[in-house]
């Protein structure tokens, strides 16, 4: 038996428990895994409240697919993986099949990658998610290059961190943008060109000014909602912008007839475009773990949780009074 986070219902984070359930034996091509940390994501909140882009297909259920520990046993056909491994996990999988959210998980041996040295647990568990979603929209997807800038939201979040070091690891510039001055420093800290405080800045004003009038060749959006009208303004002719979250809960315009058709191009993109494709994700790990290698990339984590918090944990990650991850430690 292992402890595992499990919910019986959709709702708030008061719907989580912790419960004692059969791990078993992993199948073919899955991996059995001794979690030590697990990540909190927003997918998770949204999967737990019924607002996520799949619904919950049966309950109790899981959640969770950003994990890092050791692996204790391998199925049939697994290859490249060894009993006594360090790892870490990504999403290829529905949480509908898998969650991490335990003290013992199988997992898909696909979603493994091998845990860099020196890369421990909470950090193992905090550096894939953001620095593949970042690297997978803006390199593989967007195909950004050293000269480029892209202006970034929600920018204090994990993934919001990870762009800013993956535009600078590719001589890209990262301008982004926060609602108040609270983390304005820290957003500099992390290796912004440019900050600029939405609630008090004209944000096309700031970017038209810092790119000489030109605009961003990126828009790198976790929000979306109607203001993408607003962020369709400071894109450079055939500027891509690519939305990667909904966190407004509000519905999305196009904004090319509202600006008067513009070359925009404006779509999304999930992690899953990266992590499924096996040839994109083996060019994204080996671009992370160069990053993490030269120490130019690195995990940001706010604050850890033990297991046995993840009500609270989940209601912190809610607050969005956060810079950079938070993470759940299991071992």
């Amino acid at each position: 038996m292992t402890r595992t986070v499990l919910f019986h219902e959709l709702g708030g984070p008061e719907v989580l428990r912790l419960e004692d359930v059969e791990v078993g034996e992993p199948g073919p091509g899955e991996v059995r895994i001794r979690v030590e940390a697990f990540g909190l994501n927003r997918a998770e909140v949204l999967f737990r409240s019924g607002h996520y882009i799949e619904p919950v297909k049966r309950f109790p259920a899981r959640l969770g697919s950003e994990a890092a520990g050791v692996v204790e046993a391998v199925g049939a056909g697994v290859t490249g993986l060894r009993v006594g491994q360090p790892v870490s996990t990504v999403q290829t999988f529905s949480q509908n099949d898998y969650g991490v959210y335990a003290e013992r998980a199988i997992v898909p041996a696909a979603a493994v990658l091998h845990r860099p040295e020196g890369v421990g647990a909470v950090e193992g568990a905090a550096v894939w998610m953001p620095y593949v979603t970042a690297y997978g929209a803006l390199v593989e997807v967007g195909g950004m290059r050293a000269g480029d800038t892209v202006v970034l939201n929600a920018a204090s979040s994990s993934v919001g961190l990870a762009a800013i070091r993956v535009a600078g690891r590719v001589g890209a510039t990262p301008i982004a943008l926060t609602r108040t001055a609270a983390k304005k420093e820290a957003l500099l800290k992390a290796g912004a060109a440019e900050v600029v405080v939405t609630e008090t800045e004209d944000v096309v004003e700031r970017v038209l000014a810092a790119t000489g009038g030109r605009g961003a060749e990126f828009v790198f959006d976790a929000v979306a909602g109607p203001g993408v009208l607003e962020l369709g303004k400071v894109a450079a002719d055939d500027g891509l912008h690519l939305v990667y979250g909904g966190l407004s809960g509000e519905p999305t315009p196009y904004p090319g007839f509202d600006l008067g058709m513009p070359a925009l191009a404006m779509r999304t993109y999930t992690m899953l475009e990266t992590t499924t494709r096996p040839e994109r994700l083996r060019r994204a790990e080996a671009f992370v773990a160069s990053g993490l290698r030269s120490g130019a990339f690195h995990p940001v984590v706010d604050r850890t949780f033990a297991l046995d918090e993840i009500v609270q944990a989940h209601r912190y990650l809610e607050s969005n009074a956060q810079i950079g991850k938070v993470v759940v430690t299991a071992a």
